[in-house]
Parts: C-alpha cells; sequence; structure tokens
C-alpha cells in the first residue's frame, strides 16, 4: 500500500510538473506573440515618421546639455548671470540682446561658453532692454545696459575683464553702453620708444594700445555683434526684405516712428536739440561720451554678417563695408570646421586723423553719412566673419539663426557660436 501510495504522489507530482512546463511554455509564446506585434508596429512607426520627416523640414529640437553643473543667477528683472559651480570666474562676458528679444535669446549660447570656459567666465545675459523696451532709443538703452553691469560687477567683486556679445540692435546698444562705462587709464599711456611698431612696420596696434582704457574699471577684452546695423536701416539695400526699392525704403522711413525713438535712430531720422543722428554722433568721440576710444579699449572687435537671407540686416552695414567692398559670393569658400563660415579676414586701421564729427548733417545724403559712420569706425581693427546659411533648411530664419535665438528652429547656427568661442580671448 506504500508503495501504492508513493507511486501515486510521484504521479500526481510529475503531473503538475508537465502542467507548470506547459502554462510556462504557452505565456514564453504569448509574450513571443506580443513582442512581434510590437516590433511590428514599431517599425510602421518609424516608417511613417521617415516618410513624414521627409516631407516635412526636420529642425534640430535636441536636449541641451543641461547635465553640466551651472549656477543661474536669475534677477528680478528677467536677467541672469551663469557661471560654473565652485569656481569664481574673474572674466564677465555680457550678452545684449535685439529688438523685441528677452535675455532667453542667449541661454544656448550662455550654455556653450560655460562649458568651454569654466574657469575663467561668468556670462551676464542682460534682460534691462527686452520686448517693447527696445523701442525707447539706442541712447536709452544704452545707459540702462551701463547701469545693469554695474550692478553685476558690484555682486562679484573678483572680475577683472569684460566682453560683450550684442546681436542686432544689441549691437548698437552695447556701444552707447561702453562710452557710458569707459574711463581712459592713464597708466597705459607709455611713451613710444623707437622701433615700437606694429609686425606690419604699421603703428596702428601702438596707437590703439596706448589709447586703450577701462570699461567699468576691468580691462575690455573682447567686443563682438553679430547681425549688428552699423550703419543704420536707411537706404542702399540696408534692409534686404525691402528689395533695394526707392519707395519702400521712403515709405519706411517715413514710417520709422512706429518702432519709437529706436525707429528714428535706425533710419537716421532723428534730429534731437538739432544734433545730427545718433548713430551718426557715435561714430566719433564728443565731449561727453568717447564712443570710439571705448571701442578702441578692447583687444579684438569682430562683426558677424550674414551674407544671404537676412532680410532685417544688410551685409554692408552688419559688416562695416561699402557696397563695392563686399567679396564676390562666388569666391566665398565653406569652412569644414565652421560649415556655415565662409569668409573670414581683418580689416586695418584707416587713418585715425580724419575726423567725421566736424561733418555738417544738413544737406548730407544717405551715402555721405554712411561713409561719416565708415571713417569713423573704421579708425581701429575689425575682424569681419561672413555667415552663409544657404542650403539650410533654417536660412529663412538667418537673422535669428545666427544667434541660435531658439535652439528648435536656429540649430543650424550652433558652428557660428562655436567659432565665437573657440577665437574668444580670455
Amino acid at each position: 500500500m506504500a508503495s501504492k501510495e508513493v507511486k501515486m504522489d510521484s504521479g500526481t507530482a510529475e503531473g503538475e510538473n508537465f502542467q507548470m512546463d506547459l502554462e510556462k511554455k504557452t505565456e514564453c509564446k504569448e509574450e513571443m506573440k506580443r513582442n512581434i506585434t510590437q516590433e511590428t508596429k514599431t517599425n510602421k512607426k518609424k516608417k511613417k515618421n521617415k516618410r513624414r520627416n521627409f516631407l516635412i523640414p526636420r529642425f534640430g529640437c535636441m536636449k541641451l546639455d543641461d547635465e553640466y553643473p551651472t549656477i543661474d543667477e536669475p534677477a528680478p528683472d528677467g536677467s541672469f548671470s551663469m557661471h560654473a559651480v565652485d569656481r569664481t570666474p574673474t572674466h564677465l562676458v555680457v550678452m545684449v540682446n535685439g529688438i523685441i528679444g528677452s535675455a532667453q535669446n542667449w541661454r544656448y549660447t550662455a550654455k556653450k561658453f560655460i562649458k568651454a570656459y569654466p574657469k575663467d567666465v561668468i556670462v551676464h545675459c542682460s534682460e534691462s532692454n527686452s520686448s517693447m523696451l527696445t523701442f525707447d532709443g539706442v541712447d536709452v538703452m544704452g545707459k540702462r545696459l551701463a547701469d545693469e553691469v554695474l550692478s553685476v560687477i558690484e555682486k562679484h567683486p573678483n572680475l577683472q575683464k569684460i566682453s560683450f556679445i550684442g546681436h542686432s540692435l544689441g549691437g548698437l546698444v552695447a556701444r552707447y553702453a561702453i562710452a557710458k562705462l569707459y574711463k581712459q587709464d592713464i597708466s597705459s599711456e607709455v611713451p613710444e620708444e623707437n622701433g615700437d611698431s606694429a609686425v606690419d612696420g604699421s603703428k596702428a596696434s601702438v596707437s590703439e594700445d596706448k589709447l586703450r582704457g577701462k570699461i567699468a574699471g576691468l580691462e575690455p577684452v573682447n567686443f563682438i555683434t553679430s547681425a549688428t546695423p552699423h550703419l543704420g536701416s536707411r537706404g542702399h539695400r540696408q534692409v534686404p526684405v525691402f528689395c533695394g526699392l526707392y519707395a519702400l525704403e521712403k515709405f519706411a522711413s517715413r514710417t520709422s516712428w512706429l518702432l519709437g525713438r529706436t525707429g528714428k535712430h535706425l533710419f537716421l531720422v532723428d534730429n534731437d536739440d538739432g544734433k545730427p543722428p545718433l548713430l551718426l554722433q557715435m561714430a566719433n568721440d564728443s565731449e561727453e561720451l568717447k564712443f570710439i576710444s571705448a571701442l578702441q579699449s578692447f583687444k579684438r572687435r569682430v562683426a558677424y554678417a550674414n551674407i544671404r537671407f537676412d532680410h532685417l540686416v544688410g551685409w554692408s552695414t552688419s559688416s562695416l563695408r561699402r557696397r563695392n567692398e563686399l567679396p564676390k559670393r562666388r569666391n566665398l569658400l565653406k569652412n569644414d570646421k565652421y560649415p556655415h563660415i565662409v569668409n573670414e579676414e581683418i580689416a586695418r586701421a584707416s587713418n585715425p586723423q580724419e575726423n567725421t564729427s566736424e561733418i555738417k548733417v544738413n544737406g548730407l545724403s544717405i551715402s555721405d553719412m554712411e561713409e561719416a559712420m565708415l571713417k569713423g569706425l573704421t579708425k581701429m581693427t575689425w575682424e569681419r566673419v561672413d555667415v552663409n546659411f544657404s542650403g539650410s533648411k533654417q536660412r529663412f530664419f538667418a537673422h535669428n539663426t545666427i544667434q541660435v535665438q531658439t535652439y528648435c528652429t536656429n540649430s543650424d547656427g550652433a558652428d557660428v557660436i562655436r567659432h565665437t568661442i573657440d577665437n574668444f580671448l580670455l
């Protein structure tokens, strides 16, 4: 009897094991079916997305490198400063937005600067002139920016150097602000000795060194503009969207008041207290503000310019050239490292003895005013960097793409930002 019970128990156990194995096999088959079904759905979805991407322009909505440890110091006005964790940087980089812009337009570039130079720089993205405040006029905005820079410096007593990066209108605002912050450094004016000249034999670099002063008490290093209308926006295809049509340019000039005092400044129609247009004044030193001396105090000045597809700012005004000085497009070559940069050149300083402040504005043509501004602004050396987004799906947003204002729609400008960082002087 006992042996029969043992056999029965063992038979029952074998039956239960068989049943469990059968259930496991069934579950495995069902799981395999689910996986195959899921894989089939995934493949169909990929094919669908591929077809959709083929039809719809794809923008670079990639995840930013937010994992890099940085400290954001937001201010009540919306501006923010950014620097690496556990660092005490000594170089302040001030970024200035364009018309109807904000500090957020610089977030991508600020991150990249901190990643490249975590020990050295603190980036401050200005917000004192954002949104509708950009209609208040270049002079008012320049004063606000100067006050903002002083408040930032007060919070960071270890700062020793300062640089500015301005996009579009922001470049003009920065030019006015540095004149407000400029002070001559008497100690730098050493007597010139025999043989004290530039490598190429000229004395331009020596004279610039002698004129070098301080900006807000700090050593000025880089002054960089991108798509900035240095010569204004009036006439001569300085605003490409008008297609060079005289009627449209004249209409825009007469309706410039729609952009407030800023519009009048850009279109050179302001005449405050009988004075010349502000941009013409900013091409020379005056008793109150040393616009040119402030620019000369920087170790380098750089003008990034779109050669095509920038519908708001023309190539000549943003690159500080006369129209007949613009390079032939067929001679421009792409750079392997920076695909959208097609030309780099150094414009040597012109005759520093010419004084444009003596030119009377009454009766001056647009060409005369442009020439006066060019003579004043080219008294010093400039680096010109020409940018071309032809072939890019984002080319029609070139004015914002050169800044990478919004990464999703302006990511193709990342190589321009990389070029800015790689050539940045610390």
